[in-house]
């Protein structure tokens, strides 16, 4: 008989199967990590905490997993905004019905709730899906230097240095 397509190959080719090993959430230790939003500009902090939110900076990144870490962000009311977006940035929220389109300023949203300018930074660097969903729901955003987790330690994060 004659030589077939796997007699053609030397040893090292011959049918070899490649294995990925795939961690699953359960495997993992929860890590907690603290940002302060009073230290680095609203943007970059909240790209950091996406990227920590989903487990992006660590080499066990499963796409389809809950991997990342919980984060804590305090001094909420502080956030550092460059150029003159805290004068002209503005929250849209449209209600679904004619007419229902609501739009605050960045003042009036520091007043009210400010938490919401972190959270809503962040949400929308997140997947849009079940699991971006769980993964907000880790982030614990607080106006003041207090935080009821102090007991899981969390390990504070400084501003990302810049790419060279």
């Amino acid at each position: 008989m004659g030589a077939g397509p796997a007699d053609t190959f030397s040893a090292p080719y011959s049918r070899r199967t490649m294995t990925t090993t795939h961690c699953k959430a359960s495997d993992t230790e929860d890590r907690w990590l603290l940002f302060d939003a009073s230290e680095q500009p609203l943007g970059r902090m909240a790209a950091q905490i996406a990227k920590s939110l989903t487990g992006k900076d660590r080499p066990t990144y499963q796409p389809s997993e809950l991997c990342g870490a919980h984060v804590v962000v305090i001094q909420a009311e502080r956030p550092v905004l460059t150029g003159t977006k805290s004068a002209t940035k503005e929250y849209a929220n449209y209600s679904g019905y004619p007419g229902g389109l609501n739009i605050q300023s960045i003042a009036r949203v520091k007043e009210r709730t400010p938490a919401d300018i972190v959270t809503l930074a962040v949400r929308r660097m997140l997947p849009k899906n079940r699991l971006g969903r769980k993964m907000l729901s880790r982030l614990k955003v607080y106006a003041g230097k207090e935080h009821p987790h102090t007991a899981q330690n969390p390990e504070k994060v400084g501003p990302a240095k810049p790419k060279s």
